[in-house]
């Protein structure tokens, strides 16, 4: 190689040295630079922002929370803008932060956010005493009781999950922010309760599931919004307590009765999506004897339950074959009895009974002995009446009395 040719070479190599140096980054503490991420360690991420050297973001400059590892704060390949916290030229190394970037950014947008309701999601980040720490840009705190709707016993398991939030106190200057989850589910809840009401109708039939229990019902969730099944209305059977026929949790049809949107009160129900006593009674026809049980005693007879809800009369006159006063002396609430049916009228829901057209009659006594008894008095023996007797029935007043009257003549 010529001594001409050598010396152009290191001329070119001075001029592309010189040029790479002007292009370097001037850095100094405080300034906003971009970066990309060459790689990442458990504890740090390498990242090159342009200098003369790479420089490095320790872990806890990662995030406003707490970070297991770094990974979990940035990837590989990714387009980051960092803080210079500080420059050691002797150890060729530049401190980066990525925290105080994303801090900046977020109590701008925060500020926003709280003023526009906007819901944010976030992953929670910590579970510590009294909530759940979250990754907002910034370290947000959700209190315990703005979790859920409903009160939580134990959050060990909400780490890593995604909760939706509402901003709903900001304080800069504490560096508090305080975010709530049940803000949003409570307005969500209103207004699929607003929905599902303007939607309803009497003698609507819908799927639901019972909520809870009380002594006069059961509270039905029919999408978003609870109804009243009374005690009344929960089978066509009478019924003690709610809970003989349902328990929570259960998915039960029911029936719109009522719906008062104002007051947001819903009437339900179970036993109007059920076929009714009455139509389930085509197979009791009249003459055949059934068992019943006396549910209730009037004056003038006794209601007998010959079907689930469905009661029919027998007449005081039909209880039993010899007189009785009323139906108390011989029935009682209660007693199984048997019945032969007179009349079935469905349409009317009437149903005519005898009690003692399933008993055999007591036999007849002769007159004689009931007379004995007291009954009715013996028969008196016909008089015999003598001839002369039966004549002087025959006299006229005139032959009887006719020496007295002639005084008066």
């Amino acid at each position: 190689m010529s001594e001409e040719v050598k010396a152009e070479q290191e001329v070119q190599a001075v001029v592309s040295q010189e040029e790479s140096m002007a292009n370097v980054n001037i850095l100094k503490k405080g300034d906003i630079v971009k970066g990309k991420v060459l790689k990442v360690d458990a504890d740090q991420a390498i990242v090159d922002v342009g200098y003369k050297y790479d420089g490095v973001i320790p872990l806890r400059e990662l995030s406003s929370v707490t970070l297991e590892d770094a990974s979990h704060g940035v990837e590989l390949g990714q387009e980051v803008e960092l803080k210079v916290l500080s420059i050691d030229e002797k150890n060729e190394k530049v401190v980066l932060s990525k925290r105080a970037i994303d801090s900046e950014k977020a109590w701008d947008k925060l500020s926003a956010d709280m003023e526009n309701k906007t819901i944010l999601e976030a992953i929670v980040a910590e579970v510590v005493k009294g909530g759940l720490v979250v990754d907002v840009g910034l370290r947000g705190f959700v209190p315990a009781s703005m979790v859920e709707r409903t009160f939580v016993e134990d959050f060990s398991d909400y780490k890593g999950r995604t909760l939706r939030l509402r901003v709903k106190e900001m304080d800069r200057e504490k560096n508090k922010v305080i975010l709530s989850q049940k803000d949003v589910l409570d307005d969500e809840v209103e207004a699929k309760k607003k929905e599902t009401l303007s939607g309803l109708s009497v003698g609507q039939q819908l799927d639901g599931t019972v909520q809870r229990l009380t002594q006069f019902g059961a509270f039905v969730d029919i999408g978003g919004v609870d109804g009243l099944v009374h005690i009344s209305e929960m089978a066509w059977h009478h019924v003690e307590s709610p809970s003989e026929v349902v328990k929570e949790g259960d998915k039960v049809q029911v029936q719109v009765l009522k719906v008062d949107p104002e007051n947001e009160r819903i009437s339900l129900s179970i036993k109007a999506t059920q076929p009714g006593p009455w139509q389930q009674i085509g197979n009791i026809k009249i003459g055949d004897i059934i068992k019943g049980t006396v549910k209730r005693l009037v004056q003038f007879g006794a209601f007998v339950e010959v079907a689930p809800g469905v009661e029919g009369l027998v007449h005081i006159s039909q209880i039993s074959h010899r007189h009785i006063a009323t139906p108390f002396e011989v029935l009682k609430e209660g007693q199984e009895v048997q019945v032969k049916v007179l009349d079935v009228n469905p349409a009317d829901k009437r149903i005519s009974l005898s009690i003692k057209e399933t008993e055999e009659a007591p036999a007849r006594e002769p007159r004689a002995e009931r007379g004995e008894r007291g009954e009715r008095g013996p028969r008196r023996e016909k008089e015999t009446v003598s001839y002369e007797e039966n004549q002087g029935f025959n006299l006229t007043l005139g032959e009887k009395f006719g020496d007295k009257l002639s005084k008066f003549k």
